[in-house]
C-alpha cells in the first residue's frame, strides 16, 4: 500500500504572494529607470517651478486669480504627465524593442505590475508638485486653504492619469501611433484644457466637452482641495474621474487578460 501523495499547494496565490510580487515589481520599475529616474524627477521639478515663474516673466504684475489658477494647475500637470506621456512612451519602446511580451510573462499578478507603475509615478510626480507649490507660495503669496481632501484628490488624479496612459499604451499595437498620441496629449494638456485657466475662457462647445473629459475634473478636484470658493460642484468632478479610472482599468484588464 503506497502512502498518499501530499497535497499540491500553489504558493503563487494569496495576499502574501501578491504583496511580495508588488514589492518586486516596484523594485523592477525603479531599477529599470535607474538612469532615467533622477533626470525625470529633475525635469518635473524644473518644469513645475519654471512654469510658475514664467507667468510673472511674461506678464509682470499677475492678478491673484490668474496666479492661483496657474499655480494650482501646474501641480496637476506635474502629477499626470508621467502617467499620460512618459508611461505610454516606455511601453511603446518595449514593443519596438520586442521586450514587451517577456515583461508580461513574468510570474507575478498583473495587478502588481500596474500598481507598481502607479507607485513609480507617485515617486516621480510628488517632488515636482511640492517644489512647484513652494515656488508659487513664495512668488505670488497665494491664499491657499489646504483641506484633508488634498490626499484623495492627488491620489485619484494620479491614478486616473496613469491608468489612462496605461490603457492607451497596451490597447494600441503600433509604437509610433502611441508616441504620436502622447505628443498630442502634451499639446492638449498645456494649450487647450482648463487646467491653468478657468473653463469659461474656452469656446462654449470646448468647455462642454471638457466637462466629460478627465483633465478639467483633475484640476477641479486638486484645486478644490487647495482653495476655498474657487471650484463648485466638485462631487461631479470626482464622479467623472472615477468613471475614467474604472474604464481605463477595464480596458487594461481586457487587453492584458488576452495574453496568457
Amino acid at each position: 500500500m503506497t502512502a498518499a501523495s501530499p497535497p499540491i499547494v500553489d504558493l503563487r496565490s494569496g495576499p502574501g504572494y501578491w504583496w511580495h510580487s508588488y514589492r518586486l515589481m516596484v523594485r523592477w520599475e525603479l531599477t529599470a529607470l535607474r538612469v532615467v529616474l533622477p533626470v525625470a524627477a529633475m525635469v518635473q521639478i524644473l518644469a513645475g517651478a519654471g512654469f510658475v515663474l514664467s507667468l510673472g516673466l511674461f506678464f509682470g504684475q499677475v492678478p491673484p486669480r490668474a496666479a492661483l489658477f496657474v499655480s494650482t494647475g501646474v501641480l496637476v500637470i506635474t502629477l499626470v504627465t508621467i502617467g499620460l506621456v512618459l508611461g505610454p512612451q516606455l511601453i511603446a519602446q518595449q514593443k519596438a524593442e520586442q521586450t514587451y511580451e517577456f515583461l508580461w510573462s513574468l510570474p507575478v499578478p498583473r495587478t502588481t505590475a500596474a500598481l507598481a507603475w502607479v507607485t513609480t509615478n507617485l515617486i516621480l510626480g510628488l517632488p515636482g508638485m511640492a517644489v512647484a507649490l513652494v515656488v508659487a507660495l513664495l512668488r505670488y503669496d497665494l491664499d491657499l486653504h489646504v483641506s484633508p481632501a488634498v490626499l484623495p484628490a492627488v491620489l485619484l488624479t494620479l491614478f486616473t492619469g496613469t491608468m489612462i496612459g496605461y490603457a492607451v499604451a497596451h490597447a494600441l499595437g503600433n509604437p509610433l501611433l502611441i508616441a504620436a498620441i502622447t505628443q498630442l496629449l502634451i499639446f492638449v494638456i498645456i494649450g487647450f484644457s482648463p487646467i491653468n485657466f478657468p473653463a469659461d475662457q474656452l469656446p462654449g462647445w470646448l468647455a462642454a466637452v471638457h466637462r466629460w473629459l478627465p483633465l478639467a475634473p483633475m484640476a477641479d478636484t486638486v484645486r478644490a482641495a487647495l482653495t476655498e470658493g474657487v471650484v463648485t460642484n466638485v462631487i461631479r468632478s470626482y464622479l467623472v474621474l472615477g468613471a475614467w479610472a474604472a474604464a481605463s482599468v477595464g480596458v487594461t484588464a481586457l487587453v492584458l487578460g488576452r495574453r496568457r
